[in-house]
């Protein structure tokens, strides 16, 4: 099974402090101690990189519970962290689509969704054309997804149920305030998965999700 690695994603670390935020971006909610584990530190010593971030407000803290004992603390990225990944030429585009919209109508900004719709389908089944199997497609289309800046991941789950993860969505301004750009990217997944796959979006960034995810299951034939 393909895994992004942290130092592979299009937004690339430098220093221990991106590094933790690169990390809280790709995994989510975690303590200081598997943070540490998963750069190959110390929890002390990550915990004192959550703390410098937590002072320039980039990261919190939440207590959890954990049996007997003192409640773990959990970090997770602050609105102000989330701004610092790459968000493409968002004001110009927002500004693009309003005028579209206010000059020359719904249907022609309608128009020019489908046709980049269309556009990236061919290319993703060109890409897709060698590979034979829903494992091996859904592998490539996480690579192209994350050359686009989508920090993408893929794992399978015990029941055969494919999870496709997209940390980051570099558009997000653009399909805010246009969620045609959302419906033509779950339509180009299941054009390119095949009619043997069904696809399925279960988180949404654009509807207050941390990231985009989709259940792809195999059909029965």
């Amino acid at each position: 099974m393909s895994s992004q690695n942290l130092e592979n994603a299009q937004w690339s670390p430098r220093s221990p402090a991106e590094r933790v935020l690169m990390a809280l971006k790709m995994h989510g909610t975690m303590s200081a101690a598997a943070l540490g584990n998963m750069l190959g530190t110390t929890g002390e010593a990550a915990r004192q990189q959550l703390a410098r971030l937590a002072e320039e407000r980039l990261v919190v803290a939440t207590s959890q519970a954990s049996g007997v004992g003192r409640p773990t603390q959990r970090w997770t990225l602050t609105p102000a962290a989330q701004a610092r990944f790459p968000d493409t030429h968002a004001g110009l585009t927002v500004q693009l689509l309003d005028i579209i919209r206010s000059s020359l109508g719904q249907d022609a900004l309608d128009t020019m969704i489908s046709t980049r719709e269309d556009i990236t389908r061919n290319a993703y089944e060109t890409a897709l054309a060698d590979s034979l199997s829903l494992r091996d497609k859904v592998a490539t289309l996480v690579q192209l997804r994350s050359a686009e800046g989508y920090m993408a991941d893929w794992r399978e789950e015990a029941d055969g149920t494919i999870v496709l993860v997209e940390n980051h969505c570099p558009i997000c301004a653009a399909a805010t305030a246009c969620q045609g750009f959302c419906r033509a990217e779950l339509d180009v997944f299941r054009a390119v998965l095949g009619p043997s796959a069904e696809v399925t979006r279960t988180e949404h960034i654009v509807s207050g999700g941390r990231r985009c995810t989709y259940s792809i299951r195999e059909l029965q034939a």
